[in-house]
């Protein structure tokens, strides 16, 4: 693979993904208890054999280029690198912001031309799932492809919110739209019962093919169309354009992949994670997901119930604590008495008492009431989501008993979103604090 140099998109403001996104970018979001996204296309290519790695961000991406510093670092021999390529000026591309997928590639383009790659792979930075980009490039190179697009089968009713394809039974691409929604759009793209069959899809239902955000390209195809139009986005308008001139092809790809976009989203796809039958397993000999080492203890189980959860290291869990069907991050304390279910708590980055081992602050900063980090006594955290260095006092409730869809955003403390409430990074909720305040 040293022919090959991955770009991975980081995003935009990661707006739907707010509160999590309000002070990192999307790639830099816990996942799992003790990764975070952008983990998954890294280790992805690290599997793979790809070790050229550049990360393409521009919002908030302190956090994330700290995790990339010290997780991903190879030796000097083999070449291999993870490198943030955040939004800059420079004498070629002025001072706009990236907008859109093609734009952020076409302002790196530098990067890649030195290197002296033959192949480009485009990767998105907010997605869950294990594939070696191995096979994507040989069936890449095997059909002569200019473009390949890795595709997966949905259902016309999941299409609707996909770029998806239109090919033949060679599984070249002859048309490409971009979230169809009426009837006669999805006419166009559904793929016929014989090219399925060709395709190795045996469920009649998924019968459009929709992309997933995975692209190989032939570096000097990349290089003349982003240098001689001015496309912004790949779906919309590259692979429109390309279809027409090039050999355009697909990868099909018919294993478990999420895109990790919404609260709903992110918060369904970590208690997948914890399930009997896990959709996506972390434990994978062949493909490990690789995060930042760190030196914590085992965690240490007072006389609880702990039921079909995911528990990080470093976490003491008290006596009578209840866990059930829950991810339990890194250095998370659960007080005595304190239940915990269906929820995502997302650890800390310290332990009370010591100064904050990701250099974001202190332990001690604004928490005027002394509140312990961690879950308190006898509190309860039901269906919802806890971000990191959380302060819950003992007795208080975060539990959506009044099922509210959606919330205002500016409460100081939660919000909730798609349903979920989300406890703020940071927080200190107050002794036998409830949902009811902001319900009102």
């Amino acid at each position: 693979m040293k022919s090959t140099v991955a770009m991975v998109l980081g995003g935009g403001r990661g707006t739907r993904l707010f509160p999590l996104t309000a002070i990192r970018s999307k790639p830099a979001v816990p996942l799992g208890g003790m990764y975070r996204l952008i983990d998954i296309p890294i280790s992805n290519c690290i599997n793979s054999g790809i070790n050229q790695i550049y990360v393409l961000t521009q919002f908030m991406s302190v956090s994330l280029h700290r995790h990339i510093r010290r997780t991903y670092n190879f030796d000097h021999f083999s070449g291999g690198f993870v490198e943030i390529l955040a939004a800059q000026e420079t004498m070629n591309s002025g001072t706009d912001w990236y907008q859109g997928t093609a734009d952020a590639v076409r302002k790196n383009l530098g990067y890649i031309n030195q290197r002296g790659v033959d192949y480009v792979v485009i990767l998105s930075g907010d997605q869950l799932y294990r594939m070696d980009y191995g096979d994507l490039i040989r069936r890449h190179q095997q059909t002569q492809a200019d473009v390949t697009i890795a595709c997966m089968p949905v259902t016309e009713q999941a299409a609707r919110s996909f770029g998806v394809m239109r090919l033949d039974r060679s599984g070249r691409v002859l048309g490409f739209l971009e979230k169809p929604q009426t009837t006669q759009e999805l006419d166009m793209v559904r793929v016929d019962p014989g090219t399925l069959a060709a395709l190795g899809v045996t469920d009649s239902q998924r019968n459009v093919l929709a992309s997933m955000g995975i692209y190989v390209f032939n570096r000097d195809l990349l290089q003349r169309v982003l240098t001689k139009t001015n496309y912004q986005d790949f779906g919309k308008e590259v692979f429109p354009a390309a279809i027409r001139t090039h050999n355009v092809q697909t990868f099909l790809f018919d294993g478990y992949w999420e895109d990790i976009g919404t609260i709903r989203s992110f918060y369904e796809a970590n208690l997948s994670l914890a399930s009997d039958r896990p959709p996506f397993h972390l434990i994978a000999a062949k493909g490990p997901i690789y995060s930042r080492a760190r030196f914590l203890p085992p965690s240490r189980f007072g006389n609880a119930t702990v039921r079909g959860s995911l528990v990080a290291g470093g976490c003491l869990i008290g006596d009578g604590a209840v866990i059930e069907n829950s991810v339990v991050g890194l250095r998370t304390i659960v007080g005595p008495g304190a239940t915990i279910r269906n929820s995502v708590i997302m650890g800390a980055d310290y332990y009370d008492a010591e100064e904050l081992s990701d250099g974001e602050g202190l332990a001690a900063t604004a928490n005027p009431a002394n509140v312990p980090l961690g879950i308190g006594a006898s509190a309860t955290v039901e269906g919802a989501i806890v971000d990191k260095n959380v302060r819950i006092a003992s007795g208080a409730r975060i539990v959506n008993a009044q099922a509210l869809q959606d919330s205002a955003i500016d409460h100081p403390w939660c919000v909730i979103r798609d349903g979920i409430p989300v406890v703020i990074k940071n927080s200190i909720i107050p002794a036998g604090w409830n949902l009811d305040e902001i319900a009102k």
